[in-house]
């Protein structure tokens, strides 16, 4: 057994992960994967040389390239860690998933595009949860067809509401309603609070851990750009500092869907 390193600098996050993923899983050799997102590294326990794992993780372009290779014994896997994981990410899923409800119908009601806008982050994170979860298992074909399906409507979503605050720009629309911005928002950072807890009841060095707590930290962050929009149109009573909010957060929510839809290709 060969266990081979590779920087791979394009990795930070869970969607590079799934790449990964589906590209090596398939290869007869390979044993098993380990990932450390924060340090963009990815371990490959395998027989055999190493010269076409690199190959095929090149054609992924994410810029992974050969550290070292080395013999080693294939580390046992704990199934229990497992368990405990998995059930805390389907806390975690529904949780987001809860909120993309509350926040885009608060959102629609109140006017708010930043509500909206962090409804879709929400639906976004949940997705790739779902994808990590139901596709555990699946043929390659399958998990790029979730991919695929996951990553176009979260695209749509995400062109209409460009779309709408683009309308808005021009001039129409209502200003938003801005305690409903501020409550929702609280409240949804408090959601997001507890996933972050949830997450650090488990040993976070596993991949799909380290994504996941990266992703509820950043929604916190983005939460409480939201709150600040609110307190910012009760002070200016414009829409202003609403669709900046909204514009910024459709463009993360954009890039995460061009990700999800590279694992489909």
């Amino acid at each position: 057994m060969n266990k081979s390193t590779f920087k791979v600098t394009a990795m930070d996050c869970s969607a590079e992960e799934q790449m990964i993923r589906m590209k090596l899983e398939p290869l007869s050799q390979v044993e098993r994967l380990d990932f450390d997102l924060p340090a963009r590294k990815l371990v490959v326990y395998h027989r055999n040389e190493a010269a076409p794992l690199a190959k095929s993780l090149g054609e992924l372009g994410l810029g992974g390239s050969l550290l070292t290779t080395e013999a080693a014994d294939l580390p046992l896997h704990n199934n229990e860690d497992d368990a405990q994981q998995k059930r805390i990410l389907w806390w975690v899923l529904g949780i987001n998933a809860a909120f993309f409800v509350v926040e885009m119908a608060f959102g629609l009601i109140s006017g708010s595009m930043g509500l909206v806008a962090d409804s879709l982050d929400m639906l976004a994170d949940a997705l790739v949860y779902a994808l990590s979860l139901l596709a555990v298992g699946a043929a390659v074909a399958r998990k790029k067809q979730i991919a695929g399906y996951s990553g176009y409507l979260q695209l749509g979503l995400a062109i209409m509401g460009f779309a709408e605050v683009i309308r808005r720009f021009l001039g129409y629309g209502e200003v938003p309603d801005f305690k409903v911005m501020i409550v929702v928002a609280a409240l949804a950072m408090i959601g997001n609070a507890v996933c972050l807890w949830l997450i650090q009841q488990t040993k976070r060095g596993e991949a799909h851990m380290e994504a996941s707590y990266i992703f509820t930290s950043n929604d916190i962050i983005i939460n409480f750009g939201v709150i600040i929009s609110g307190v910012l149109v009760y002070l200016t009573a414009t829409r202003w500092p609403d669709l900046i909010v909204g514009s910024i957060v459709f463009a993360i929510v954009l890039r995460g869907a061009f990700r999800i839809l590279k694992l489909s290709k």
